[in-house]
């Protein structure tokens, strides 16, 4: 598990194999969100970086026949 410290400027560096295993680029977004008390920070990546992200998933039995 990796840890952080927050500065006296509440600034915060991400561990280099945290950002790594996360494929995190310098100036690329993060979405941060607050739920129960815990934080989360979720990449956002571009759409042209997205395009064939699922290419040959399986997308057979994902949903039951009644859901649709």
């Amino acid at each position: 598990m990796a840890e952080a410290i927050l500065s006296s400027k509440y600034q915060l560096v991400i561990p280099k194999e945290v950002r790594e295993e996360a494929g995190l680029k310098k100036g690329e977004k993060i979405i941060i969100l607050l739920k129960d008390g815990i934080i989360n920070l979720v990449p956002c990546h571009q759409l042209k970086k997205m395009r064939g992200y699922l290419k040959g998933m399986d997308i057979s039995n994902i949903r039951d026949e009644e859901e649709r």
